[in-house]
């Protein structure tokens, strides 16, 4: 499948206040619930519980330009839990890298859009992920290459709570603050599911804001949901020069829909219509 064209409807982007971030969240939570619905199945949980986040970055935080993805001072986004696909593209499509009539194909044949990001087919994402753990060490490489050319940049990484149980997370945590990586943002989607069972029980990371501490980092915890602490966290970074910084945002899996919310078996699956109605209703008000 061909680089799909970047679509020109974009115009200078106004900052969003929290209120219609938030708002806008909800939409785009509708959009991923009706995206998974015609694939009949994708990633529901951790697609919800990033939005709020993901949303904040692209609508009022990254300094991109949807008409010129690849120019070099841009800061960039990983979106290291690559199962969390079906929440980022929508939110790529929103602000306008492409046409939003292209979601309907998310997971066809031919599509650009599969359960994971392609770097190579999706414009505005910079790597492709999946295979979970890779992300923060390809980050900071990102950030060591912008800081030898010279570019104010920064480097988000979105990372799952399970994730942050592989080890390659934590050696480039090390090798983060070793070499001082202040443009380098780490964020952990910390939902406390993963999709075996509750991430207390499958493998423990807690004391979650010692380990990063003692590796190194400014830490800042926040609702993750909450549109005026995600503002604060993600502004004014970062919080020490010489530092780099993690942000670990309580979530809830699945936010936005009250049956699944929570509940860990909801990191894969399809909601009835049922289901999908009361989402559509608790989300926008629509029917």
């Amino acid at each position: 499948m061909p680089i799909i064209k970047i679509w020109g409807g974009y115009s200078k982007l106004k900052k969003l206040n929290s209120r219609e971030l938030a708002k806008k969240a909800n939409e785009l939570r509708l959009i991923s619930l009706e995206m998974i619905d015609k694939a009949s199945g994708g990633h529901i949980g951790g697609s919800l519980s990033a939005m709020d986040i993901m949303t904040a970055l692209y609508f009022n935080i990254l300094n991109i330009d949807p008409k010129n993805p690849k120019k070099k001072n841009r800061d960039r986004f990983i979106l290291s839990a690559g199962h969390k696909a079906a929440g980022y593209i929508p939110v790529l499509a929103e602000r306008g890298f492409f046409s939003k009539k292209l979601l309907a194909t998310f997971n066809k044949l031919d599509s650009p859009f599969g359960m994971h990001p392609d770097m190579n087919k999706i414009p505005g994402c910079e790597m492709s992920t999946g295979s979970l753990g890779h992300g923060l060490a390809v980050g900071l490489g990102m950030a060591l290459a912008l800081r030898m050319d010279n570019y104010n940049s920064r480097v988000f990484v979105l990372m799952g709570d399970g994730e942050i149980e592989e080890g390659t997370v934590w050696e480039a945590a090390m090798g983060a603050a070793h070499y001082s990586t202040d443009n380098l943002i780490a964020i952990v989607d910390y939902n406390k599911c993963s999709m075996d069972g509750l991430i207390n029980q499958v493998l423990n990371i807690e004391p979650i804001e010692e380990k990063w501490r003692s590796f190194g980092w400014e830490i800042r915890r926040i609702n993750g949901h909450n549109m005026d602490e995600i503002l604060t966290a993600l502004s004014n970074l970062p919080k020490e020069k010489g530092k780099p910084t993690v942000i670990i945002a309580d979530t809830i899996k699945g936010k936005g829909v009250p049956s699944i919310e929570g509940d860990y078996h909801w990191h894969y699956g399809l909601l009835s219509d049922e289901q999908l109605l009361d989402a559509r209703r608790k989300l926008v008000g629509g029917e």
